[in-house]
């Protein structure tokens, strides 16, 4: 079985910025994605897939879940911002792709999210990541949206069964992607933006609690530990945090995060920890490669 099947199956279980008050400083020294162990890790056709124990907010309590976060190198079209059919194709750019759901259950609501984000792993010749899709399915309907980067904007369609959203197209001007901080962690992390600085949204926050999505304004924190990094991300108009834990050393693991914020007067906290990680073939023909990911991620069987 293919690899990228039994990811589908295991989803379905559960620029750098133009409008940036404050740019990346440049690095000191060699950039992760220039380095030797950078190619040596994610150019030998593996994914490396984390599972987390996910304690997620909503409807003003905890939810109890599981998220996981796929991260894998591929070549795609810079034009379409697609995955190539023919690798030998000269408009490719290579990309690192985080693929990163939650499951978690609200009552009777299966809750099942995904959001996609396409970063190009060579900073030096495009820093802005190509392309972010987010989607929410439960027993009241489902939720899309994606952006793609067009210029120095991005392009936005969304479609929701909420009345208030709707089907919406609209654009906004290119600024630092929230969800790509995760690529950048694993891209450039010692480039990450300190300061002030604008700041889009995080799909999974602007749809989940209905925010229109727009730039807003934000201050980044890089915090040291013994052997992890902690970047922190405060929105203060929202009275909204993120703090995303990860490996000094290379790869630069994400160790698990936390992010808090104000629903109606009360304060919501959602936190996941790290429970386990596989670094594995992304094309397999391996029939029982699904229950083998499955049962070491210490994942549910759907079928159950």
């Amino acid at each position: 079985m293919e690899i990228s099947r039994i990811i589908c199956a295991l989803l379905s279980l559960a620029v750098i910025q133009n409008g940036c008050k404050q740019k990346m400083n440049s690095p000191a020294s060699k950039a992760v994605y220039q380095s030797k162990e950078f190619k040596s890790y994610w150019h030998a056709g593996k994914a490396e897939i984390s599972s987390y124990n996910l304690d997620q907010s909503r409807y003003g309590e905890s939810r109890m879940g599981k998220a996981v976060l796929i991260f894998v190198t591929e070549d795609v079209s810079k034009k379409l911002q697609v995955k190539l059919d023919d690798p030998s194709d000269r408009n490719k750019i290579n990309v690192i792709k985080l693929n990163f759901t939650k499951n978690f259950i609200t009552g009777i609501y299966p809750y099942s999210l995904m959001l996609s984000v396409f970063t190009p792993t060579d900073r030096d010749k495009e820093n802005s990541s190509l392309k972010a899709t987010m989607s929410s399915q439960e027993w009241c309907g489902q939720v899309y949206t994606q952006l793609n980067l067009r210029g120095n904007r991005y392009a936005v369609k969304s479609h929701s069964y909420f009345e208030q959203e709707a089907d919406e197209r609209f654009s906004i001007r290119q600024a630092l992607l929230e969800d790509e901080l995760w690529n950048y962690i694993r891209l450039d992390h010692g480039n990450l933006p300190v300061g002030d600085i604008d700041v889009i949204p995080g799909l999974f926050y602007s749809r989940l609690t209905h925010v229109p999505l727009k730039v807003k304004s934000a201050v980044g924190q890089k915090i040291e530990e013994d052997s992890a990094f902690v970047y922190k991300i405060d929105f203060p108009d929202d009275e909204r945090t993120l703090s995303i834990r990860y490996q000094k050393i290379f790869p630069h693991k994400i160790l698990g995060w936390s992010e808090s914020w104000n629903e109606e007067g009360r304060k919501m906290q959602t936190i996941a920890t790290l429970d386990k990680t596989l670094y594995t073939d992304y094309w397999t023909k391996n029939k029982n490669q699904f229950l083998y990911l499955r049962d070491s991620l210490n994942l549910p069987n759907p079928y159950q």
